[in-house]
């Protein structure tokens, strides 16, 4: 004879539970119900048992323990086989069909402004999240009812069904409670991460969890915070405070210049400002007039590759580093943090940092200068998880090596592909990998020159990574080089003039006279013949992009700015019209396949 199915019943949201019980019993289930849920149920006048009918225990520790018991979770997990069936016969245990339960409102109560530790704690459902678990790991017998809004469709499936719902519907709730149950642990666990893992000071000596900031992307966004669901934070804050887009930057730039240095195995660095690089550089050797352009001549200690690294990236389009975040591949040297100490710049994240240079570092800002030591053997996790807008994605981490091999698939005429050419190859990729899509890259001597991000179409990143390297090279002129500075302009102050200077731009006005009053002596404007005969001598340039050109005006407007080696996806419908545009400017053209999209 068939066994009368069993329905458990513990929830604290009580909506739709009065319909519910009353459907399942005219349907011939028969009802157990803990605490209030079985009281409200009775109440109405619908046949229910308590839980301790089965258990033979009582409700007890204020109601902390009703359904934790063999009778109920025997019930429960039991399997359709002979062992399972035999045990619970011996045992005296019937089985149990559907359990229908949600939990404590954990997250409601820690959201009241007046939310104390003990009311916090007193609001961890225990026997709630045990009932869904067990309910949900045997869903091929049970069916588990977590929310409210399941309660009628579940209902008719059941009437309709005679009691056999199906494996489609039954999988389906199953997620669902696993979801609840993971979201309810997320929200107890980031609960005490903010209270407990923190190391209860500014900056701990010791690792931590959980960091606190003091904000989000903006002000009004709070709380916020930054944490690892396990082990410990993989940097430490020796000085100055982080914030949300800091460690963004942060993160984002240091695993840049870590993949650098592993590529090239020479010291790297990059220079970000909102979630992608202004400049990124490797540490090739200046030269007198790299020096001049990159602001560095005037330093009288030898320039270390790392300092070299980061004068490069700087320097790359030092308007756009203006207030930038730094990240080094290898430990800060005392070269390098002179160079720093005495640019606007708000913070740094190396792998170490020798006394003196931390020295010097640590008086930057008053002392707030934010600096960050990250563990160089950290390695993230291969899936990486965002949100946005409530909803959760999530993908494999972008972990794809940028080598030689990459560029191997040269498509045009000219294949004279040299070893300096792949380095900047090289750099202008990795760039891009971690350059808010659309992005276009341009790099020369082992340095970004120019980079265009985050924009909608192809040719205007293109174009504005073009206008940047044009830009870039113009700093160069003999003219630009000798401009003469009153004594006393800040370096921020010459970076801005010399910007405005090489761009051409007609100041009237105000704006006219504060540039005029920089220099000793007013430069007359340069002209368009030495604009373009300026041009002509840049030469070499590698060229980058993240996704495949669609039309050919991008290889056209490439070539304007001296580049000399390409490299972009294939998959364009124009690729044979983009490599006969690479072809008639005798440009060594790679495909690579690989697509570099950053969001």
């Amino acid at each position: 004879m068939a066994l009368t199915p069993i329905a458990l019943l513990s929830v604290y949201d009580k909506n739709g539970l009065l319909e519910l019980a009353k459907g399942l019993h005219d349907s011939g289930v028969r009802l157990l119900g803990s605490g209030g849920t079985a009281k409200k149920i009775r109440e109405s006048g619908i046949p229910i048992q308590d839980v301790s009918d089965i258990t033979k225990a009582p409700e007890m520790l204020g109601g902390r323990v009703k359904t934790l018991h063999p009778a109920v979770h025997g019930g429960i997990l039991a399997r359709n086989n002979a062992s399972d069936n035999k045990d619970l016969e011996e045992q005296k245990i019937a089985p149990i069909a559907i359990v229908v339960c949600n939990l404590y409102p954990f997250a409601e109560t820690i959201a009241k402004a007046d939310c104390k530790l003990a009311d916090a704690i007193e609001e961890i459902d225990i026997g709630g999240v045990t009932l869904l678990r067990a309910a949900a790991k045997n869903h091929e017998r049970v069916s588990i009812l977590s929310d409210p809004r399941d309660y009628a469709d579940f209902l008719k499936a059941w009437v309709e069904s005679k009691g056999d719902v199906g494996d489609d519907l039954r999988n389906r709730l199953a997620l669902k409670a696993f979801e609840s149950t993971a979201s309810y642990d997320a929200a107890i666990s980031n609960y005490f991460r903010e209270h407990y893992a923190s190391g209860g000071s500014e900056h701990p000596a010791g690792p931590i969890q959980q960091l606190t900031l003091r904000y989000g992307a903006n002000p009004h966004q709070k709380p916020a915070q930054a944490f690892v669901q396990s082990g410990e934070l993989p940097f430490k804050v020796l000085a100055g405070s982080p914030g949300y887009i800091n460690l963004l930057d942060a993160l984002n730039s240091y695993a840049l210049v870590k993949e650098l240095d592993e590529a090239l195995q020479l010291p790297a660095a990059a220079s970000f400002k909102h979630v992608s690089p202004a400049g990124a550089a490797v540490g090739l050797e200046l030269n007198g007039v790299e020096k001049n352009v990159y602001g560095v001549d005037d330093l009288k200690e030898q320039l270390t590759p790392l300092a070299s690294a980061y004068a490069r990236a700087r320097g790359a389009d030092r308007m756009s580093s203006f207030g930038d975040f730094i990240a080094l591949s290898r430990p800060c040297d005392l070269a390098t943090a002179r160079i720093i100490s005495r640019e606007v710049s708000d913070g740094i994240i190396a792998p170490g940092y020798a006394p003196n240079a931390l020295e010097v570092l640590m008086k930057k800002k008053g002392g707030k200068y934010c600096v960050l030591e990250i563990d160089p053997s950290y390695s993230p996790g291969t899936l990486e998880t965002r949100q946005v807008y409530g909803v959760s994605l999530q993908q494999k981490r972008n972990d794809v090596k940028i080598t030689p091999s990459l560029f191997q698939n040269i498509v045009s005429q000219n294949k004279a592909l040299p070893d300096p050419a792949i380095v900047d190859l090289i750099v202008a990729t990795l760039a891009l990998k971690y350059t808010q899509s659309n992005s276009v890259s341009y790099a020369l001597r082992g340095s970004v020159i120019g980079l265009g991000a985050g924009q909608q179409s192809r040719i205007h990143c293109t174009r504005l990574a073009g206008s940047k390297a044009d830009n870039w090279w113009l700093r160069h002129h003999p003219r630009v080089l000798s401009l003469q500075f009153k004594s006393g302009v800040k370096r921020a102050e010459k970076a801005n003039a010399i910007d405005l200077f090489v761009g051409g731009e007609e100041l009237e006005g105000g704006e006219k006279d504060q540039w005029e009053s920089l220099f000793e002596t007013v430069p007359a404007p340069l002209s368009v013949e030495e604009r373009k005969e300026h041009a002509k001598l840049l030469e070499g340039v590698a060229c980058s992009s993240d996704a495949f050109f669609p039309f050919p005006d991008n290889v056209h407007r490439a070539w304007k700015s001296g580049v000399k080696y390409l490299a972009a996806p294939s998959g364009s419908v124009m690729d044979a019209e983009c490599i006969k545009a690479a072809d008639e400017h005798q440009i060594v053209f790679a495909h690579t396949s690989l697509r570099l999209f950053h969001h």
